[in-house]
C-alpha cells in the first residue's frame, strides 16, 4: 500500500507532469492523424505511407509531419473554419425572418385580400407583429 510518506511531493509532481505530457502527446498524435485523413491534396498511398511512419516511428513521424506540414495544417484549418462559418451564416440568413413586422403585416394583408384569413385573424397577426418590434 502506498502511503504519503512513501511517495514524496516531488514524485507526485513528476508523475503529474508525465501524465500531462502523455495526454498532450496523444492530442498531437490524433491531430496529425485527423489532418492526414482530412487532406484532399494527397493520394491514398501517400496517406498510407504517412500512417506507417507515424505508427512505426511515432515520435519521429509526428515531429517530421509537424515540421513539414505544420504551416499547411494551419491553412487547412483556417479554410475549414471559414467554410463552416459561411455555411452557418447562410443557414442563419435562410431561417431568419426577413423584413420584420412590416413584411409580416404585408403577408397577412395578402392573405386577408385573398380570403384565406378573416379580419379578426389579420388583426391578431398585426398586433403580434407590432408587439415583437
Amino acid at each position: 500500500m502506498v502511503v504519503a510518506s512513501d511517495y514524496p511531493f516531488l514524485d507526485v509532481f513528476w508523475t503529474m507532469i508525465i501524465f500531462v505530457l502523455w495526454i498532450v502527446w496523444f492530442f498531437i498524435l490524433f491531430r496529425v492523424i485527423a489532418d492526414l485523413f482530412r487532406r484532399h491534396d494527397i493520394s491514398g498511398w501517400v496517406k498510407v505511407l504517412w500512417m506507417i511512419v507515424v505508427i512505426l516511428l511515432p515520435f519521429l513521424g509526428v515531429f517530421i509531419y509537424l515540421i513539414t506540414q505544420g504551416q499547411h495544417m494551419a491553412e487547412r484549418d483556417m479554410h475549414q473554419a471559414q467554410a463552416a462559418q459561411s455555411e452557418f451564416d447562410s443557414y442563419v440568413q435562410s431561417v431568419a425572418s426577413s423584413g420584420g413586422p412590416t413584411a409580416e403585416i404585408e403577408r397577412a394583408h395578402g392573405l386577408l385580400s385573398s380570403g384565406a384569413i378573416t379580419q379578426a385573424e389579420f388583426d391578431a397577426i398585426k398586433a403580434k407583429a407590432l408587439a415583437q418590434s
